[in-house]
């Protein structure tokens, strides 16, 4: 299996660079994973609707050049599905039962996704109706596709 996730923004802080190099290492006997980063748009406190469409829109055309057709694409929303550890892991399963071997997940910016992106998703993803800072969803979302994989092999991790 292929994973990519595809993001926005460069981490900065050591502490969540440590986190994401942890679990892609984690990850490496189960996966081949991609991180693919994109540059972040500045957009100020105060910025107006159509600023902030601005915004997602150019970042979700950075995006949009890493999208493989033939990837199930899951952008990650906070309306999106959401699902418990265990419903991930057969989520995933399923996939790939389906023949589908390179799966893409999309975070977005501090603002949120281009919503011509979240349209061209296959399943859109919550991990819960609270608000993540979207640097710290990247760490979440490698913790989570880890947990899924060690329940997918029946070993030990998940509680």
């Amino acid at each position: 299996m292929k994973i990519d996730i595809l993001a926005v923004g460069k981490i900065k802080e050591s502490y969540l660079k440590e986190a994401v190099a942890e679990y892609s290492k984690r990850l490496s006997g189960y996966v081949k994973l991609n991180i693919i980063e994109v540059k972040d748009e500045k957009c100020g406190e105060g910025a107006s609707d159509h600023e902030n469409d601005l915004v997602r829109s150019a970042e979700g055309q950075r995006l949009m050049k890493y999208v493989d057709d033939n990837a199930v694409l899951i952008p990650l929303c906070i309306d999106g599905n959401g699902m418990s550890s265990e419903d991930f892991a057969d989520l995933i399963t399923s996939y790939e039962n389906k023949g589908n071997s390179h799966l893409q997940f999309v975070i977005g910016g501090s603002i949120g996704l281009d919503p011509e992106l979240i349209k061209k998703g296959d399943i859109k993803l919550s991990f819960s109706k609270m608000t993540f800072p979207h640097m710290l969803m990247r760490v979440i979302l490698l913790e989570q596709l880890y947990r899924a994989y060690r329940i997918k092999n029946g070993e030990p991790y998940h509680k």
